[in-house]
């Protein structure tokens, strides 16, 4: 009998750190299936940020850059530029993108750098603490809102895949969420097609992926999945908000 499932060879043998029902890894596993479905796995360089997607780079067998917190854009745009041949990624946190790095993403956008972004949000900040994030929901409970994000101090949690489709630049900007099995394959789908439009040099690509956060959250891995779908999908719609077609 045929083997039908493997372990892509992007990926890692490295067992996770990622907390139980976190759903970093399986966007880690969807970026090393396009990359080897693709055959870039030689030419791929990814940006790792601060945060919990700082270890992205323990799991893709991939050439790696760090970069400071909010700054994979610009290092992204440094590299791109000296190396078009590339093809290069930055792989964010909600916190990173579009807290300290919000201009970096728009003005990267607006300029129409052509390499890809995968936007992990989680609606918290992850790795510090799960503090209030620019994309954290209305009464929502945060170690720094521990009586729900007030709106009127606040304002409303900003639609990153929106505010990015507004601008005059071609791209392809797209929400996606892997907390559900058809989810996944949409995602995967959006993924690739963000790669691609890379590989023939269109356009700035940014995917946007709901993802989970049990812990900081304070939800068992199985109510964290059910508060993003009732909670989080019906204010972060899915779907594709922008394409250069």
């Amino acid at each position: 009998m045929g083997k039908t499932f493997a372990k892509p060879e992007a990926l890692s043998d490295l067992h996770t750190h990622y907390c139980p029902g976190c759903t970093h890894g399986i966007i880690h596993r969807l970026i090393a299936e396009v990359i080897d479905e693709l055959g870039i796995k030689g030419r791929t360089v990814g940006i790792a940020p601060v945060g919990c997607a700082v270890l992205v780079y323990n799991y893709l067998t991939l050439d790696f850059q760090e970069a400071a917190h909010g700054r994979a854009p610009a290092m992204a745009t440094g590299m791109k530029r000296v190396r078009p041949d590339l093809i290069v990624f930055t792989y964010q946190g909600d916190g990173d993108l579009a807290s300290i790095g919000m201009g970096e993403i728009i003005h990267a956008a607006n300029r129409g750098e052509k390499f890809t972004t995968i936007f992990v949000n989680n609606a918290v900040y992850g790795m510090t603490g799960g503090q209030m994030a620019p994309t954290t929901m209305p009464g929502q409970r945060t170690t720094t809102s521990p009586f729900g994000r007030k709106v009127e101090e606040c304002g409303m949690p900003i639609k990153m895949a929106e505010l990015l489709s507004a601008l005059e630049t071609p791209g392809y900007i797209t929400r996606q969420s892997v907390i559900k099995p058809k989810y996944i394959v949409r995602a995967k789908k959006a993924i690739k097609k963000a790669f691609q439009y890379q590989l023939e040099g269109r356009c700035f690509s940014l995917v946007e992926v709901i993802s989970t956060c049990p812990t900081n959250w304070g939800l068992t891995p199985v109510q964290a999945i059910k508060w993003a779908e009732e909670t989080m999908l019906p204010y972060y719609k899915l779907g594709e908000f922008k394409t250069p077609d």
